[in-house]
């Protein structure tokens, strides 16, 4: 499991986006988003930078945790 902060995330439009994002390109990650700490938990075959970028290409800062 992958765990990254997360600054920018403020909605349910938000956490769609985040989730989208990482299973556009890994289709059987499991992604969960905590709005309130900030923090997308990931479980996929995608390493730490690709999702962080991939996060990022939707206009996050995602750092890991």
């Amino acid at each position: 499991m992958q765990v990254f902060n997360v600054q920018g995330m403020t909605c349910a439009h938000c956490v769609r986006a985040v989730t989208n994002a990482i299973q556009q390109e890994d289709s059987a990650a499991q992604v969960q988003v905590d709005l309130a700490k900030g923090e997308v938990r990931v479980q996929s075959r995608l390493g730490a930078e690709q999702v962080a970028g991939l996060i990022e290409q939707e206009g996050y800062t995602a750092t890991p945790a």
